[in-house]
């Protein structure tokens, strides 16, 4: 099976992706628009592309 790399992720995965943070802090991003969502059927999918952003704007910082 060939590697990828997710366009969309579950909120569990963004939350290791981020290192961690709790489900209120991604939730509050996405409020925020800090990081851009999709909701398919019941499920909430974040894009991968607004985790790496948030993370180059910290490594940045």
């Amino acid at each position: 099976m060939p590697a990828f790399d997710p366009v969309l992720v579950s909120v569990e995965t963004a939350r290791a992706m981020l290192g961690g943070v709790g489900k209120t802090t991604i939730y509050a991003m996405l409020s925020a628009g800090d990081l851009e969502s999709v909701k398919l059927g019941k499920r909430r999918l974040i894009r991968a592309s607004s985790i790496h952003a948030i993370a180059g704007r910290a490594v940045a910082a």
